[in-house]
């Protein structure tokens, strides 16, 4: 199957980073703007509320009282996101760089259910710390991606693909990342990262095994991945959308100051210029 970008800007869709403060050099559209951050976000938050509970990955009383899925990485993150005008997020994807020197216990991953279990916890732990040791080894960010919600009419096009590319990409912009991903197979959201390049996690040269998450009510991989080594069939797509994201309208949680930017949507890049004049190999 030959894989290729939508054209996006016929379908009035476009990506819109969010950045939690301070915003690299390499991005030339930064939009200094609190409100719009708060209000693109809350949006991100509607949706994965939305789509979780449809899903039954959680309880509706988990959300706040306007329907947003709410945790405490969502102001510390990079969000990618899919906008549709009106600033109507239909896609959405958590990309959590921590600091330098970040320990097991402040990751997300420690408060998951197979952290915690009996047989597992411990090679988990092991397995993370290992992760971690040989990301400071070489100087590279420790990120964590969750969040990942697509709206049901996206879910039969190239869409969570496209965001999976754009993660890689954006891990290359800021100096590269080693990450994990707590990925649930529904909707094969674990396979489709594993595609890209993601792999289970290893402890003792022992694959972590999926597992059931009783706080979500499904299935899900533990994966890891590297910016530096991603499937040598989507390299060239995510070469393009590196090139396309340093375009891309960023939304700083800061403000600062720059020259005046035309309303969102219509300033957005359309992703169709990530793959323009070129189509990646899938299988």
């Amino acid at each position: 199957m030959r894989f290729t970008c939508e054209n996006r800007q016929s379908l009035g869709r476009e990506f819109v980073l969010l950045a939690p403060g301070h915003t690299p050099a390499q991005f030339g559209r930064i939009l200094g703007d609190t409100s719009q951050h708060q209000r693109l976000l809350a949006g991100a938050q509607k949706l994965r509320g939305r789509i979780y509970v449809e899903d039954g990955a959680i309880e509706a009383d988990q959300l706040s009282s306007d329907g947003r899925h709410i945790q405490a990485a969502d102001d510390l993150s990079w969000h990618l996101l899919a906008v549709e005008p009106g600033e109507k997020v239909v896609a959405c994807l958590r990309y959590f760089a921590h600091a330098p020197h970040v320990t097991f216990s402040e990751l997300t991953v420690s408060q998951s259910a197979l952290a915690r279990s009996p047989e597992l916890g411990a090679q988990v732990r092991e397995a993370v710390e290992t992760e971690l040791e040989y990301a400071a080894r070489r100087g590279l960010s420790y990120v964590e991606i969750g969040g990942w919600a697509i709206s049901e009419e996206l879910r039969c096009t190239s869409e969570a693909l496209q965001m999976l590319l754009s993660v890689y990409a954006l891990g290359q912009l800021t100096g590269g990342a080693l990450g994990l991903s707590t990925a649930t197979t529904r909707h094969h959201s674990s396979s489709i990262l594993k595609r890209v390049g993601g792999r289970p996690l290893v402890s003792r040269s022992e694959q972590i095994p999926p597992y059931y998450d009783p706080d979500y009510d499904c299935e899900m991989e533990l994966l890891r991945f590297d910016s530096s080594t991603p499937s040598t069939k989507y390299s060239n797509g995510i070469g393009q959308c590196r090139s396309a994201l340093r375009q891309v309208p960023v939304v700083s949680l800061l403000p600062i100051t720059m020259p005046a930017v035309s309303p969102l949507v219509p300033a957005l890049l359309p992703l169709s210029a990530i793959h323009r004049q070129s189509a990646v190999t899938a299988a």
